[in-house]
């Protein structure tokens, strides 16, 4: 997909001030429900597992409830296991692939250790389809104390007692081609930084952490998303956006480092799924069951190997 020479709010070279910011905040519109799509779904939800509210946003007239369901017999000795979607509001299948899971797969492992799902981290950018909140902050850059993204602190302030206890922390994304068509761009716009065009992989890939990596859980996660749908090819350098390709399907970044969502905890096993919807080999359905097949080989992985030993 081609991408703009230059994104059409700003100057060339120039950082975004405040009224560039009001004049793309005042662009993004309403296009989906989160109380429809997301509140809506997990209230019948209640009767099997705790539905908490861990923090609430306000954008102006705008108010947004943050939820996670929890396992409703929480044993403190039992390891926790972690699904987040929606750090990324655009990349529906983090979404609807987190709520699947629990709707399929939520009770499978009560008396074996404790779920802790959070499907919708940033409900204002799922809303308008976008990846920043209103400040044209990116979440996936500032999970960290005293963030700046109220999305991320909220996410930051319910795990901090829970650091050392999570087993194993899945980050449900995908990779689009707006990421090339407008993110990006907007990236490079509001940095006042030249765009440089990349390629956006066509297929399902990982991202491992660089400090502690874990390859044969990776490759758990691999294998079983490779039976429901198609694993990203590297490109001609060897690379997946620019990083290289480890094994296939899997690139590392630092998790820790740059503020991710998947180095919140100190988890054993964690990983980012990267989904591409806009494949002509995947369809939305495809996409939310390749997340779903991510979360279930995770955890199966994470529970058979309580010690850290592979096999």
């Amino acid at each position: 997909m081609s991408s703009p020479a230059f994104y059409p709010i700003g100057t060339p070279g120039q950082p975004w001030g405040a009224a560039e910011l009001a004049a793309w905040r005042a662009q993004r519109v309403r296009q989906r429900s989160y109380a429809d799509d997301v509140l809506g779904v997990i209230e019948p939800w209640r009767a099997s597992f705790d539905v908490v509210e861990y923090g609430a946003l306000d954008y102006g007239p705008e108010h947004y409830p943050l939820v996670a369901i929890r396992s409703r017999d929480w044993r403190e000795e039992l390891p926790v296991l972690l699904v987040t979607g929606g750090v990324h509001g655009y990349e529906t299948s983090g979404v609807h692939g987190a709520l699947q899971f629990v709707r399929q797969h939520g009770r499978d492992y009560d008396g074996r250790a404790n779920l802790l799902v959070v499907p919708c981290v940033s409900p204002w950018a799922y809303e308008r389809i976008n990846r920043w909140n209103p400040d044209a902050l990116d979440p996936n850059r500032n999970f960290r104390e005293d963030s700046p993204a109220g999305e991320s602190a909220a996410l930051v302030k319910l795990l901090a007692p829970l650091r050392d206890q999570v087993l194993m922390h899945i980050d449900l994304h995908e990779t689009t081609d707006s990421d090339e068509s407008e993110f990006r761009p907007a990236l490079a716009a509001r940095d006042g930084k030249d765009f440089e065009p990349g390629e956006i992989p066509d297929g399902f890939y990982l991202v491992d952490d660089i400090e502690r990596p874990q390859p044969a859980f990776q490759q758990a996660v691999i294998e079983a998303v490779a039976k429901v749908t198609h694993i990203a090819m590297a490109d001609a350098r060897g690379e997946i956006i620019g990083s290289p390709l480890l094994v296939p399907g899997v690139i590392k970044f630092p998790v820790k480092q740059w503020s991710l969502c998947a180095g919140i905890t100190n988890a054993r096993y964690a990983t980012t799924t990267e989904v591409y919807p806009d494949s002509p080999r995947a369809t939305p359905q495809q996409c939310n069951d390749a997340q779903v097949a991510a979360v279930r080989a995770a955890i199966d992985y994470a529970l058979a190997h309580l010690d850290g030993d592979p096999d």
